[in-house]
Formats: C-alpha cells, structure tokens, sequence
C-alpha cells in the first residue's frame, strides 16, 4: 500500500488547508440551525446556498456515485451516508453532518455530531466519547508511526465506553481525489499497518455504537444504521503528516463548545 499512497508537497498542503477550512467552515454556519422542528432537507439547502453563493466551491457529494445531496445527515441509529429529507428533528436527536467541498480541485472532507436540543445521558456520553476516541487516533499521527497505532488507539476508547466500533467504513486518503489510499481502519495493533511518512494525508473518522458494531444499509442504497437499532456516532477530520507530528486540516472556526482542543 506505501507504494500507492501519494505524497504531498508543501504546495499541495496549503492548497488541501484551504478546501479543509471551507469544508469546517460550513459546519459552522449550519450550527445554530440544528435545532427542534428543522429537516434534514433545510439543513441541506442551507449548506449547498453556503458552499455555492459564499464559498464560490462545488459541493462534491451532490452526484458522487449517484448521491443525490449536498450533504450527508445521520440521525440516531443511521451510522452514516443519510439522505437529507423531509424527516423533523426532535428534542433529543443526535445528528452527523456530514461535508465535502471541491476547491481549486482539491477536497475538503468533515464531519461533526450536533445534539438536537437536550440529550439523554446516553447519548451525550456516546457524542463525547466518540470525540475522545477521534483525538486519540488522530494523536497517534506522526512519522514512523503506522495506521495501527491509530485505530488501536480508537478503538481503546470506545471499548473503555462499552461501545463498538464499525468495521465496514472507515477513514481514507484525500487530495485531488475523494476517496484515496490508504484505507484507514479504526481498529488495529500497534505496529500494524502502514507506516506514516510526512507528506501523507487522510480522514480519521471512527463510527462508534452504543450497541453492537454491526451494521445494515437500507433499501435506498445510501443509508446504512445500526442492526440493533442502537444509537451511532461519528467525529471525522482531515490531516496531514508533519515532521514532527500532524496538522488538523479541518480545524473549526469557532470555539471548542466544550471539547477538548485537538494539539
């Protein structure tokens, strides 16, 4: 796999931080918007009008193998890839958004959850871990060490929870291209896998259950849940390799709400 995954330049970085912040700054936007009564629908419509008229970027999931929006909306027990539709967020929702723009050619790709009004405990505790999880993979990220040590660290701290970890989806290589080599898993032995060099640039994006990490996709060939009907979580950032450790290239515009910064 080393041989195929590509190397960036300094030259490609900035141009990759650029489309990453965009790719944040809409999560930004969108934020205050999550709220009780809202669609899914208009929180799409939202980040396409921000993407197009204020971006001046391409929404690069509208059409890609066949999506059909801008971005990907998954409520509760949808672990990921949900179509936004007519479906009202209630009190107590948890929600992925999920993004990605094209800038200049090159993609910026993240996600975060929202809590949707007032979470129950559960829910709260599962959003929370989730992120912890996702800084301490991203944390691993330096050369010489290997995608191992990522998902190792991932899946530590989903399993301290009592969660799971998805197994059929995870992070990827980013740049010119969507989805890129390397696959990166988040699970995994230390010492296993890929070894990091600086220049390489990919997602960390672990989808965590509070149930069993099984999952199913439903008949519209987009939206995958949870078998058990279990809530799902999901944090994803994009990063690169620096000498001396990684850069987020995805950093939020606004302030951390609570979370722990990622250094």
């Amino acid at each position: 796999m080393s041989n195929r995954v590509s190397i960036k330049s300094a030259e490609d970085i900035a141009k990759a931080r650029i489309a990453g912040r965009l790719a944040a700054e809409v999560l930004h936007i969108i934020s205050p918007h999550v709220k009780p009564g809202v669609t899914t629908d208009e929180l799409d419509r939202l980040c396409y009008e921000h993407i197009v008229n204020v971006q001046n970027a391409i929404p690069a999931n509208i059409g890609y193998h066949g999506f059909p929006k801008t971005v990907c909306t998954s409520v509760n027990h949808v672990i990921c890839h949900g179509i936004p539709s007519d479906k009202v967020l209630r009190n107590g929702d948890i929600i992925n958004i999920d993004v990605a723009v094209i800038k200049d050619g090159w993609y910026g790709d993240t996600s975060r959850m929202y809590f949707v009004g007032e979470p129950g405990p559960l829910a709260r505790r599962l959003v929370h871990t989730t992120y912890e999880a996702t800084l301490a993979g991203i944390r691993q990220v330096r050369p010489g060490a290997t995608l191992g040590d990522v998902g190792y660290a991932i899946q530590n701290v989903a399993h301290r929870e009592g969660f799971s970890i998805v197994r059929e989806y995870c992070g990827h290589g980013i740049g010119q291209i969507y989805h890129d080599d390397p696959q990166v898993l988040h699970y995994g032995r230390p010492g296993e896998g890929l070894k990091l060099q600086e220049g390489m640039m990919f997602t960390i994006e672990p989808m965590i259950n509070a149930g069993k990490r099984h999952s199913r996709q439903l008949a519209d060939g987009w939206t995958v849940v949870t078998k058990d009907h279990s809530l799902s979580a999901q944090w994803e950032h994009m990063v690169v390799v620096t000498a001396d450790g990684f850069e987020v290239l995805t950093p939020w515009p606004e302030d951390q709400e609570g979370y722990e910064p990622i250094r």
